[in-house]
């Protein structure tokens, strides 16, 4: 099975700057991208920022300038360095990898336990 674990998570003040880290662990041939959703209370998960294998990057327009995406391919690592947090970030923040765990498999959305991140005024 494919696991993913996220570390990093806390509260900050508004202003204050987190590091998330999210490693992937268990059988996979191949990851073809991995990023980060979030969800807040009464709100439906949404899309942070992801990355590819190849290094290309997609951000929600409410983190860009802010936020930065980045993996690690050989470890099988994605972080989200979270600069000048406001308190609309605070939300349970999920791990996602699109990835394969055999040649004779398709792609599949694995997803991890969730970090909190609270951002207070």
């Amino acid at each position: 099975q494919v696991q993913l674990v996220e570390s990093g998570g806390g509260l900050v003040q508004a202003g204050g700057s987190l590091r998330l880290s999210c490693s992937a662990s268990g059988t996979i041939f191949s990851i073809n991208a991995m990023g980060w959703y979030r969800q807040a209370p009464g709100k439906r998960r949404e899309l942070v920022a992801t990355i590819t294998s190849g290094g290309t990057t997609n951000y929600a327009d409410s983190v860009k300038g802010r936020f930065t995406v980045s993996r690690d391919n050989a470890k099988n690592t994605v972080y989200l360095q979270m600069n000048s947090l406001k308190p609309e970030d605070t939300a349970v923040y999920y791990c996602n990898a699109d990835l394969r765990t055999s040649f004779f498999k398709s792609n599949y959305n694995y997803w991890g336990q969730g970090t909190q991140v609270t951002v207070s005024s």
